[in-house]
């Protein structure tokens, strides 16, 4: 009886990788199976399980925690298209060339140093206390308002970094044949070089969008009522801190996924890119 040589390669490619994500899920099971065991076989563990850990304490709290978590979504959101397009803009300084473009190239340079050096935590106290407290006269009075002002030009620093390296990974040659074609640089950045660049930096940048949506936490500080701060109320009002585990698994549920779909536009870029080169 004849064997089939193909399907052999199969079951051994197939053993090749399922058998490495066994012993992985294993050695993680291990691992957090003996952490927990100590954990819990500590002498104060139930006074613990019942101020972070209980059930009925995240159930309570759960409703308020998740209408604070959709306004933590909503500042997101929001704050990631302004990203995403101030950012461009500054990229967009920082690529044009020529005398005529310097002050536009200038000022690109200095945003990125001065707010890449302030801390966000820094940026949302400044913004959400400090602007309010003028009262200037046709500007919101809103900390929540200011606090995403905040965010949003702390992360556009580092999202023009990204979309600056993405502009600069395309090959020289592109440029070279958009000029032979007689476009203007204006039309070079917009029809050869920013589609390519803004394919290159989308896993980098989402490594930011994951980062932002962490990060919108730090608007409690405030006083905006997302869901850290709801987390906070119930457990002024209580005693009791199992409300923040509540709102821990919310931001789980919602970075992980994220995670993971950045892991698998990382990887595929990274075969385009062998592929390529190959």
């Amino acid at each position: 009886m004849t064997r089939r040589p193909g399907k052999g390669r199969r079951q051994i490619a197939l053993k090749d990788r399922l058998l490495p994500v066994l012993i992985s899920l294993a050695s993680v099971i291990l691992v957090f199976g003996v952490v927990g065991y100590f954990v819990t076989s500590a002498p104060q563990w139930p006074r613990i399980q019942l101020q972070f850990f209980s059930l009925e304490a995240i159930i309570e709290s759960f409703p308020a925690v998740a209408k604070g978590f959709l306004v933590s979504m909503q500042i997101w959101v929001i704050s990631l298209v302004c990203i995403g397009i101030w950012a461009l803009v500054l990229a967009i300084f920082r690529a044009m060339g020529g005398p005529w473009f310097a002050p536009l190239r200038v000022f690109a340079i200095l945003y990125v140093d001065l707010f890449r050096g302030l801390p966000a935590l820094l940026l949302v106290l400044l913004f959400g206390f400090g602007i309010p407290a003028l009262n200037l006269p046709g500007l919101p009075t809103s900390g929540m308002f200011w606090g995403g002002v905040a965010l949003i030009l702390s992360y556009s620093a580092y999202a023009t970094e990204v979309y600056r390296s993405g502009i600069e990974a395309v090959h020289e040659g592109q440029n070279m044949a958009a000029k032979a074609l007689g476009l203007s640089q204006w039309q070079t950045l917009r029809y050869a070089i920013l589609p390519q660049a803004l394919r290159n930096v989308v896993p980098a940048m989402l490594n930011l969008v994951v980062a932002l949506q962490k990060d919108v936490a730090l608007l409690s500080v405030i006083g905006v009522r997302d869901a850290v701060r709801e987390a906070q109320i119930y457990t002024a009002r209580t005693f009791n801190y199992s409300s923040l585990v509540a709102a821990a698994i919310l931001f789980l549920l919602a970075t992980i996924p994220l995670a993971r779909l950045t892991d698998h536009l990382q990887r595929r870029d990274r075969e385009r890119r062998l592929q390529g080169v190959l």
